[in-house]
């Protein structure tokens, strides 16, 4: 929709950016007008997440993988497809008429058939010299009596002209006959004796030029024959000219190998295929290959941009895909100011609180809005998500006593929330090392180095332990598939308030051995002490590679 605004979280979004879309989504719905404010998601829920979204009865955002321009977001242009048995003539009128140089057509089931265009049309009209060719494009003779502005007087309209040669009827009255074979369609003058002499000759379709009406001889004479006749008020050489306008459209349709797009094709691959292509326009359509309507190069003028807020991140690497292409209205954080930039002036509120979700909750208080139960669930469980219920260095005073605030809100106890909330998400049955790993993982870059970081909480050493060799495993797959110098995994226990830090990459240990200032370690490094990776481990490892 063109007032529809996304508001997204990170890329493996955790708990706290997930509620604090859809929070930060009903407050701007609450207190916007003329906008439609949207939570979605830019990735796959973790189980922590899926249990607060389930506790609380709020819905699962939908997943958006790329907010990139499509051509849903453009002004394209909805022409009415064509039959294919439409004339040339008509063909031309209708581009005339809509001022395109392009037609699709369209079958009765609404799939694309093939495309004309204006130079198919000089082609059958400049580079065919063939006078059997009005038959071999089956050619129906009410295209020809719509073509030459002609009437029926004999015959079945809807009929085909499917044998024979064009001839014109210019012989004396003694050789006409040998002009003429079975089938034939003749053009002829509005001369009586000539007309009989053709129909008797065995032509299919008579067309007599001149003429509105035709001697009743001649009428008997093609009904009893079984003759097409048609009389027009054109002259003979205009006939001759016009009548290859009346052959259908499909004859001269582009069938195969047609360049076409569908609605959710992103701009900038429908820019490189329009490249390489001398076609002005192309069809658009759906995933059943239904005509949908037709773009050219000039429409991707007007496209508009999908309007984006982003909570929970402002570093490029964990955004959403395509987000350069968006217009990013809005950035709601709580981490260091990262690498995303926008074209204009923008709403950037950063404030150093445990989690989104307390400086969400913050803008409820500013503007007076009342926090419903559901909303106030899934905002307290964010805070204790984000803060690893108050434990984490990152946790302030504000976001322990507005999580209670909403906890009596929700009509829950924080410590039971808590506790359900880590259990649900330490549950590592039937998950792959892949999904672990990917429920919180983020990139992030300081000079030449790029490096990942996931993090994987748990009340329960022996649940850690349990995936250690494994998520191991996993992280050289990563390593070897990627760009990255390095990959780490922070295995967090919660209860203990410690971090086992796995590590892959050349120069893995060495960073954190001078970030930390501790011995270079063979295959992990206990952290004791360090929870957070946005408070306690990003920083010394940003401030290692700087100096």
């Amino acid at each position: 929709m063109p007032n529809s605004v996304f508001i997204i979280g990170h890329k493996n979004p955790d708990t706290d950016s997930i509620c604090a879309a859809i929070a930060y989504s009903y407050l701007k719905n609450e207190t916007s007008q003329g906008e439609i404010y949207i939570p979605k998601k830019a990735g796959s829920l973790n189980k922590e997440t899926s249990y607060v979204l389930e506790r609380f009865g709020v819905e699962e955002p939908e997943t958006i993988s790329d907010v990139g321009a499509q051509l849903m977001d453009i002004e394209y242009r909805r022409l009415e497809g064509v039959d294919g048995h439409i004339s040339l003539k008509k063909a031309w009128e209708l581009m005339l008429e809509r001022d395109v140089v392009t037609l699709p057509v369209v079958g009765k089931n609404g799939k694309l058939e093939g495309v004309i265009v204006n130079g198919d049309i000089a082609y059958s009209y400049m580079d065919v010299y063939d006078n059997s060719i009005l038959s071999r494009a089956r050619t129906q003779y009410s295209n020809i009596i719509s073509t030459l502005n002609g009437t029926l007087v004999a015959g079945n309209p809807h009929a085909y002209f499917v044998k024979g040669a064009v001839v014109i009827a210019s012989s004396n009255r003694e050789d006409l006959k040998d002009d003429i074979a079975r089938d034939d369609l003749v053009i002829v003058g509005n001369i009586t004796a000539r007309q009989l002499v053709c129909i008797e000759a065995g032509c299919s379709c008579l067309v007599v030029c001149g003429a509105s009406a035709v001697d009743p001889k001649v009428e008997k004479l093609a009904n009893e024959h079984q003759v097409v006749l048609i009389t027009t008020e054109y002259d003979t050489f205009t006939v001759a000219r016009l009548i290859h306008q009346s052959m259908p459209i499909r004859q001269f349709m582009k069938k195969e190998d047609i360049v076409s797009f569908e609605l959710d094709d992103y701009v900038d691959d429908v820019r490189d295929v329009m490249r390489n292509v001398r076609h002005r326009d192309f069809p658009i359509l759906d995933e059943n290959r239904h005509y949908i309507g037709m773009v050219s190069r000039r429409l991707l003028l007007n496209m508009q941009k999908k309007r984006v807020i982003l909570v929970d991140h402002n570093e490029k690497s964990q955004a959403v895909d395509g987000i350069e292409q968006a217009d990013v209205l809005e950035i709601i954080d709580h981490h260091r100011l990262g690498s995303l930039e926008t074209v204009s002036p923008i709403l950037f509120r950063n404030q150093p609180l445990g989690s989104t979700a307390t400086i969400v909750t913050l803008m409820f208080k500013e503007r007076k809005v009342d926090i419903p139960k559901h909303i106030a669930g899934i905002l307290c469980s964010a805070i204790l998500s984000d803060t690893l219920m108050f434990r984490s260095p990152t946790c302030t005073p504000t976001d322990e006593a507005l999580a209670k605030e909403l906890a009596a809100i929700a009509e829950v106890e924080v410590t039971e929330l808590a506790t359900s909330m880590f259990e649900a998400g330490s549950d590592f049955k039937d998950r792959t090392a892949e999904q672990i790993f990917h429920q919180d993982y983020k990139v992030f870059t300081s000079g030449d180095t790029k490096f990942g970081v996931a993090q994987v909480s748990s009340i329960s050493k022996g649940q850690l332990n349990s995936i250690k060799n494994d998520i191991k495993i996993y992280m050289e797959t990563v390593l070897n598939s990627s760009d990255l110098n390095a990959v780490y995994v922070m295995l967090t226990d919660i209860l203990n308030e410690s971090t086992e830090l796995l590590f892959v990459g050349g120069e893995a240990d060495k960073i954190i051995a001078d970030a930390f200032r501790i011995p270079v370690a063979v295959n992990s490094y206990i952290l004791e002490g360090v929870v957070s990776r946005k408070k306690q481990l990003i920083p010394p490892i940003m401030e290692s590679l700087q100096e």
